[in-house]
């Protein structure tokens, strides 16, 4: 009876470490900035992306070449102008300057936006497909391998190539 207890045990033992054993390999990880970035629409995306940055560069460049010019301009002409009109000149050029802020401002949050937009679909697109590729291999956790994720080990399965021949790349 004593014998038939321990081999009870032993098999209990046996079953639980081998189910932790599976329950470890249900576990892969996927270094998801590197697949998004080289994904095609990403590169299409960045593309549309540093094109509207660089038209507000070019519009808040041209304000501030026009602001210039004007200051340049009040500077040389300062000692014919009345004290009156100095001061309407100075508030006007404080007034630019404002604007200039407000729309570098603006600006700014129209390209967070505009970010934003654009790389949901793609980042979609991605968490589908690494969804698609665990689910199919039975993995129940995915990890993001992307440095600074708080990941420190990284041993397990890659889904890296699974995913990008999912994605067609």
């Amino acid at each position: 009876m004593k014998k038939m207890k321990s081999l009870f045990v032993a098999i209990v033992l046996f079953v639980g470490a081998t189910s932790f054993v599976n329950a470890q390999s249900k576990v892969a990880h996927i270094d998801t900035a590197t697949l998004v970035e080289s994904m095609p629409d990403y590169k299409a995306a960045q593309g549309q992306l540093e094109k509207v940055q660089k038209t507000y560069d070019t519009e808040i460049k041209a304000m501030a070449k026009e602001l210039d010019t004007k200051i340049q301009q009040y500077d040389r002409e300062a000692e014919t102008k009345t004290q009156e009109e100095n001061q309407k000149r100075v508030e006007e050029v404080q007034t630019m300057q404002n604007n200039i802020g407000q729309y570098r401002q603006q600006a700014l949050q129209d390209l967070d936006k505009k970010r934003e937009d654009i790389f949901k679909p793609i980042l979609d697109k991605a968490r589908t497909a690494i969804q698609k590729v665990a689910r199919a291999q039975g993995f129940q956790y995915v990890l993001d391998s992307t440095t600074g994720s708080g990941v420190i080990l990284a041993d397990g399965k890659d889904l890296m190539a699974d995913v990008k021949k999912e994605l067609g790349m």
